[in-house]
């Protein structure tokens, strides 16, 4: 399959909630890594789980990919993405944000997913509380910190210039 038609088939899968459709895409242990919720359990239950988790907080999906570019092992493509959201202080709010999605790729299919985007500026539009947007943007950055490939960028430059 190209990559165009699984970028097609991936979101439909989520705006239909079509959870083997979207498990059908990805290896055996294949894992769904979501900028929201972090990764899932690898596997096509991992994967499926995702698929409901979405549809706990929001309704009427629709995820559109542009600009694709793909290898054999690695694609990349740009996206806008939107969703009602049905938590209780959102009233409703249909949240936008556009983002960059990264494909690991294994025989056709997804080794792994993963994703950027502005979560704050998603998140907002939920409406949440200013203090618990910063509890969930500080816990995200602690998070991003706590990663081994980060250490160097938590160095100052003198430091940096005195363990090389």
């Amino acid at each position: 399959m190209d990559f165009s038609m699984l970028l097609n088939r991936f979101a439909r899968a989520i705006e239909q909630r079509d959870a083997d459709g979207l498990a059908d895409l990805f290896t055996d242990d294949g894992v769904y890594d979501d900028y929201f919720f972090g990764a899932a359990q690898p596997g096509r239950a991992g994967v499926s789980a995702t698929v409901d988790h979405f549809y706990e907080g929001g309704a009427d999906y629709r995820w559109e990919f542009f600009s694709p570019l793909a290898s054999a092992s690695l694609g990349y493509a740009s996206y806008m993405f939107s969703y009602n959201s049905i938590l209780p202080e959102a009233n409703g709010a249909r949240v936008v944000f556009d983002g960059m999605s990264r494909f690991d790729l294994e025989a056709g299919r997804i080794q792994r997913y993963s994703e950027v985007f502005d979560r704050g500026m998603a998140l907002a539009q939920v409406g949440f509380a200013p203090e618990r947007l910063q509890k969930i943007g500080l816990r995200y950055a602690r998070d991003l910190k706590a990663l081994p490939a980060i250490a160097p960028h938590l160095m100052t430059s003198s430091q940096a210039l005195r363990t090389d």
